[in-house]
């Protein structure tokens, strides 16, 4: 991996013996480290976190807040090693479908899977208020309604400002989204979500962005579902992985 790939790719142990990579998106606000603790209950997978600017160890640097243009400086900076698999929660799943859509558009190889968790289906989105111009106090309620904030993010002042400054860029990209219409992946998507979140309704959607028949799971929980639902959401991934890999391939569209 060279150096400018690896400062948009977090990992915790080399995975040259995975039979494949597992990419993580992140949610607003949110680093890929929480992904990490995936790495000992997928063996055979290697684990990836994509970290963009303002996030993590690249804390310090401005972030995104226009998907097209955070999409066009992974597919810059990052090569994918095939074959691989995109998850994606939140936010992190629009991030990873049209980070699989600009790798198709761009005659690079695609993910076996998409797995798009606590997201609806592109093409509905946004359907919540915006949310990126309010003020601080404004903003952190609102997404603390998804579930409380580290008691030291909003104790310290100036960790406080770092935060902020990536939710509300975040909050800009879902914002200001727009779904381009083109032809649906080539791909099987997973969609996943928790029973009490409201966003579960939007599931369904997603099978318009597949040409293959969508797998939707609803497990236990909120938005933040596969915190308490790990062990049953990673059995999902190693089962949908395993199977897709010794599927026969489809061809190419």
């Amino acid at each position: 991996m060279s150096d400018r790939a690896s400062r948009w790719l977090l990992r915790r142990k080399p995975g040259a013996e995975a039979a494949v990579r597992l990419y993580c998106f992140p949610h607003s606000g949110a680093s890929p480290s929480e992904y990490m603790r995936w790495v000992d209950h997928l063996p055979g997978i290697e684990v990836l976190g994509v970290q963009g600017p303002g996030r993590g160890a690249r804390i310090d640097e401005p972030p995104y807040d226009d998907m097209g243009t955070l999409v066009d400086a992974i597919l810059d900076e990052v090569v994918f090693e095939a074959p691989f698999v995109f998850f994606g929660h939140s936010l992190g799943a629009l991030t990873a479908y049209e980070a699989a859509r600009a790798l198709r558009d761009r005659g690079r190889p695609q993910p076996e899977v998409l797995f798009a968790s606590a997201m609806g289906a592109p093409h509905l989105q946004p359907h919540t208020p915006p949310t990126h111009h309010l003020d601080d106090v404004r903003l952190l309620r609102t997404v603390e309604a998804f579930g409380p904030l580290p008691t030291e993010v909003l104790d310290d002042p100036e960790l406080r400002e770092i935060i902020v400054r990536l939710l509300r860029a975040d909050a800009r990209i879902l914002d200001t989204y727009q779904h381009a219409p083109g032809l649906p992946l080539n791909l099987p998507v997973v969609a996943l979500g928790g029973a009490s979140d409201t966003e579960t309704e939007f599931l369904r959607g997603w099978t318009e962005h597949t040409t293959y028949p969508l797998s939707t799971h609803v497990l236990p929980g909120d938005h933040f579902y596969l915190r308490g639902q790990r062990e049953e959401l990673l059995g999902i991934i190693r089962d949908t992985v395993r199977r897709r890999l010794d599927a026969p391939r489809e061809p190419e569209q």
